[in-house]
């Protein structure tokens, strides 16, 4: 991954006036340097959005100045783009940009901006380009007279430029997911595409039509898109007959959108055509988002019958899965199989990138059929991360795991070191991140085969983060191997063979060949460490489903005697466990011994489980636990919510503003999952939540009790109250009308549906929920999360309460960090 500078720059234009609908470029500006201070932490500084999170920011003149989080005088100065239309500046980092353009009429326009990572378009955000796809645009509501855009802009620079709207409706294929077709296959499929809509009210009852090669054109309904936003949407690809055509050729494919009142559009797309041996990619329907997804498969090219392996490859930052695939020469054993991570970028293999990951392994094994006994990892950069990330994740996977130039967890990549001792809330708001320690739960990879390879001269991801893993290995596994390729840079390949050798190289592959995992019933002892049994709770035939301190490591040391029909070990911050005895030997009762006690013998369920949970110092048997529990299906903390087809509801009940600032900021999140995560989300307001919908997928609310109506319908028993200037932890209240609160909770009358909640006690505190990273891979939110208006120019001790909700998701059986506010 390469490490870009970063800047915000505040510009002021003048603009054409909306008459002419000429394209306006932005070239003039003023500047403001380092703003305050980011990374992958959950709160930041920033001395601008402090400001405006207090209703007083105001456009600058140049001279103006602004009181940096430091205590240090930021003074706004010009700036002009060069020819290409890029503001950049050295020295510039988390500064600002403002653009004035003045117009003579209402009109809508699309803002195509690259290298931003958030903008303010008349005091509404929406997200920003920080990778600076080519395809991101976005409709934006400009009036009359002089319009703000207020830009943030964080990796060496930035351009932006105002287009013409051609339509109401718009359809953007320039980021369009499709599968190619390979020829001899006859399954259905499917593609998405976006459509904009460029009007001021949801864009409902639209019809998007396809015609293939030709063929008739077959419409269907669009989900609603809202206003003046983008949303990815599918459209389904049938059996189509490519026999006859050529290597690499292309398919037409003709899209048409009318919303049956004279709106309308067309584009056009193509599909490769690819031979049964070829690198294909193959889309299917993800089941965070109901979005399409793809993944890239290098096929094997088989000599024998023998059932095929899998070899899971995932991509370094800025590549897609099929040029991974592509990197690699064609297996006679095995398929090569590379998911996407959602993005190029996306979230580094963790969170929704790691959901990614195992999607597409399961999909792969299951349309491949693959033998689960031969399943591998490896990863290139940021992939290299991934790979270990999953491993130690869940290690009963994979076979072996062969890392290439990969790092081993965000804290030691960038090197970033808080200053001074933590505080206990800084150290509690870690325990949220725990799945992102790789060290912590290193010993899991004991059982597998692990192949390690850097380049000596590695200048992107340095050598000493494998030199840091085998260090860490080498007390406990019994064998594994370090190459590190002399002279070697990031990437890299020295023979003429097919394939890169930095990730197709031929000994690693040779360890994969020969590394077989074992069935569940030739596992006699497991050693396995969990952060979050809600991420990852089983190896083989244990699994722990709840800790007794939550989200700190979890970990169990058994040993399976299958003669005498038993169980032995020890345990550390266990509090359920459940074995699957499915390949014990027959007979009448098991026997089981933890932690130095010994148990009568325990007659499975039916199913084979057998469940014990620890009360203090001992250990009893228990049946199946209630779903109503903490468990792997529903754990926390806050972004799990943001899963099973969440839907994104905005409240409708409060004042003018506060609905606005609700409707803004539920479409600024759906906007970023499709920025970060190609994803597509539901967008509706609290009037048109059913309870049906609440069934079957998770909701995240925002507003709080009063100005959002399903709040009752949904949160009536939670513990947890926002209402207008105040926060009720079971009684317990912080006051004030800035305070910003997230939180979950479990779904009523369901198994694993979570409520997740972005709330304010205010305007103010709305607002401050604006642009915390919930999206950004590596932080992490406990399951509540209270922050005051002062962390934007203090960090985390602005956090005025912290908590994880106990097992049975009650507050006084969790754990609750309280701060003070901070005062003058």
């Amino acid at each position: 991954m390469r490490a870009f500078s970063m800047i915000l720059a505040a510009l002021v234009a003048t603009a054409a006036t909306a008459a002419t609908q000429d394209t306006i470029r932005l070239t003039e500006a003023l500047v403001l340097p380092s703003a305050g201070r980011g990374g992958r932490t959950p709160t930041h500084t920033d001395a601008v959005e402090a400001l405006i999170v207090a209703g007083a920011w105001k456009t600058p003149a140049e001279g103006d100045t602004v009181t940096h989080p430091d205590g240090s005088t930021l003074t706004w100065s010009k700036l002009s783009a060069n020819e290409e239309g890029w503001f950049r500046a050295d020295g510039f980092r988390m500064g600002y940009a403002v653009v004035t353009v003045e117009l003579e009429a209402d009109t809508v326009m699309l803002l195509e901006a690259q290298g931003h990572t958030a903008v303010y378009v008349n005091g509404r955000l929406r997200p920003g380009n920080r990778y600076r796809y080519g395809y991101w645009r976005l409709p934006v509501q400009l009036h009359a007279g002089p319009n703000e855009l207020l830009f943030e802009a964080r990796r060496g620079g930035f351009r932006a430029d105002l287009i013409p709207v051609a339509s109401p409706i718009m359809l953007n294929v320039d980021d369009a997911t499709l599968p190619d077709l390979v020829v001899g296959d006859d399954t259905d499929t499917q593609g998405a595409v976006i459509v904009i809509n460029a009007s001021d009210q949801p864009l409902t009852g639209a019809q998007l039509s396809v015609a293939i090669a030709g063929g008739p054109a077959e419409g269907e309904p669009i989900p609603t898109v809202p206003a003046m936003s983008t949303r990815k949407v599918r459209f389904y690809i049938p059996v189509v007959d490519v026999s006859g055509v050529g290597d690499d050729a292309l398919v037409p494919v003709e899209l048409a959108i009318g919303d049956g009142a004279g709106s309308h559009d067309t584009a056009s797309v193509s599909l490769r055509v690819r031979r049964p041996d070829q690198s294909r990619k193959r889309t299917f329907i993800s089941g965070i988002d109901r979005s399409v997804q793809y993944y890239g498969v290098q096929p094997a090219r088989p000599v024998t019958d023998a059932q095929p392996a899998l070899i899971l490859t995932l991509h370094g930052a800025g590549v897609e899965g099929i040029g991974q695939a592509d990197a690699y020469s064609s297996k006679t054993w095995g398929h090569i199989v590379a998911p996407t991570n959602r993005r190029p970028y996306g979230f580094d293999w963790e969170d929704w990138g790691r959901d990614d990951a195992l999607e597409v392994l399961d999909i792969a094994q299951r349309e491949l059929a693959t033998d689960p006994q031969r399943t591998y990892l490896t990863g290139h950069s940021m992939g290299g991360h991934g790979a270990w990330h999953l491993a130690v994740t869940y290690p009963d996977r994979f076979a072996a795991v062969g890392p290439s130039a990969g790092w081993v967890s965000f804290q030691s990549y960038t090197r970033r070191r808080a200053s001074g001792e933590p505080s206990a809330m800084d150290i509690f708001l870690r325990y949220a991140a725990g799945p992102g320690d790789t060290l912590a739960m290193i010993e899991n990879l004991r059982p597998l085969g692990v192949y390690i390879l850097h380049g000596g001269a590695d200048d992107n991801v340095r050598p000493d983060q494998a030199r840091t893993m085998v260090e860490a290995l080498e007390p406990f596994h019994r064998a594994f191997t370090y190459h590190e390729e002399p002279d070697a840079g990031h990437w890299w390949g020295g023979d003429e063979e097919p394939g890169a050798d930095c990730v197709d190289w031929a000994p690693m592959f040779d360890l994969f060949a020969r590394s077989v995992r074992p069935t569940i019933d030739a596992v006699r002892d497991i050693h396995f460490t969990t952060a979050n049994p809600g991420v990852s709770s089983s190896s083989g035939w244990v699994a722990i489903e709840a800790q007794r301190e939550m989200l700190r490591p979890a970990s169990v040391d058994v040993r399976h005697d299958p003669h005498r029909r038993a169980f032995t070990g020890t345990t550390d911050n266990v509090a359920r466990l459940r074995l699957d005895t499915r390949h014990v030997l027959p007979g009448d009762g098991i026997t089981v011994e933890l932690d130095g006690q010994e148990l009568e013998p325990i007659v499975p369920t039916d199913a084979g489980s057998i469940w014990l949970r620890r009360d203090g110092a001992n250990w009893t048997t228990t049946g199946q636990p209630s779903p109503a529990l903490k468990g792997p299906h529903r754990y926390g903390p806050f972004k799990q919510a943001f899963r099973r087809r969440m839907a994104f509801v905005y409240g409708t009940a409060g004042s003018a503003e506060e609905n606005a600032w609700a409707h803004a900021k539920a479409r600024h999140d759906a906007e970023m999952f499709w920025y970060r995560g190609n994803g597509a989300v539901d967008v509706l307001p609290d009037s048109d939540l059913t309870a049906g919908m609440a069934l079957h997928r998770n909701i995240i609310l925002y507003g709080n009790a009063v100005t959002n109506a399903a709040w009752n319908h949904l949160l009536a028993d939670s513990p947890i109250y926002v209402g207008g200037g105040v926060v009720s932890v079971d009684g317990r209240e912080l006051t004030g009308d800035d305070l910003a609160v997230l939180f979950l909770r479990p779904i009523a009358n369901t198994d694993d549906g979570l409520v997740g909640v972005v709330a304010g006690t205010g305007i103010a505190g709305m607002r401050l929920t604006d642009r915390l990273p919930v999206f950004v891979a590596g932080v992490a939110y406990p399951d509540v999360t209270v922050i005051g208006p002062e962390a934007l120019m203090v960090g985390s001790e602005g956090v005025r309460l912290a908590g994880l909700f106990g097992e049975d998701w009650g507050v006084a059986s969790g754990e609750f960090v309280w701060r003070d506010p901070v005062t003058e």
